[in-house]
């Protein structure tokens, strides 16, 4: 899948896991980090390619992606597998709450966003040709559907004509099924 299409995938399944478990309250600081830590943790997985946007945002990224591609082997290994993804847990796990002041921001809210756009990251690349590593360094690929030749080509007419206005279709379709829903926890920002 191509980085807007995660973004965008990533953002839906932040909504979708919000509006099913609220927070309590979320500070507005809490409520910004977690929106852009998700849509970071829907990136972190191809951190493995020297092109993806999150190295344009970190000064000297274009010296760390070099470093981290060799790293990594090879695009969709260790990133892309559940090891990767418990690497990527207990590094954030330990990190956000030395790194967040929690009396603004909520470390554990914006550990959970940035897990859920980590998770998006992985389901949306099942779909696609290649499928997924998920039990790296086992060499085989996990895809949905489990015939490779029903899967997506990233990048192609299936992903920009279908698979990307279908997840604004179904954030619109959420948004007004579930609008009181998403109302509470939008009043919980600031509260």
């Amino acid at each position: 899948m191509t980085a807007r299409t995660h973004d965008a995938f990533a953002f839906a399944s932040l909504i979708t896991v919000a509006t099913f478990y609220p927070p309590e309250n979320i500070s507005i600081l809490t409520f910004f980090a977690a929106v852009v830590g998700n849509i970071i943790g829907g990136l972190i997985p191809d951190m493995d390619q020297a092109s993806n946007r999150l190295w344009d945002l970190l000064p000297l990224g274009d010296t760390l992606a070099k470093v981290f591609r060799r790293i990594f082997f090879r695009h969709r290994t260790l990133s892309h597998s559940i090891l990767g993804m418990v690497i990527i847990y207990n590094i954030f796990d330990w990190v956000l709450p030395r790194l967040l002041n929690p009396v603004h921001v909520d470390p554990h809210i914006v550990f959970i966003s940035i897990m859920i756009g980590y998770a998006s990251h992985l389901l949306a690349d099942s779909l696609t040709k290649d499928g997924l590593p998920l039990f790296f360094p086992l060499p085989f690929e996990i895809g949905i559907p489990p015939f490779r030749f029903m899967r997506i080509t990233t990048g192609k007419w299936v992903e920009n004509l279908l698979v990307l206005p279908g997840i604004g279709l179904y954030l619109l379709w959420f948004i007004k099924t579930f609008s009181s829903e998403i109302s509470r926890v939008l009043h919980a920002v600031g509260s």
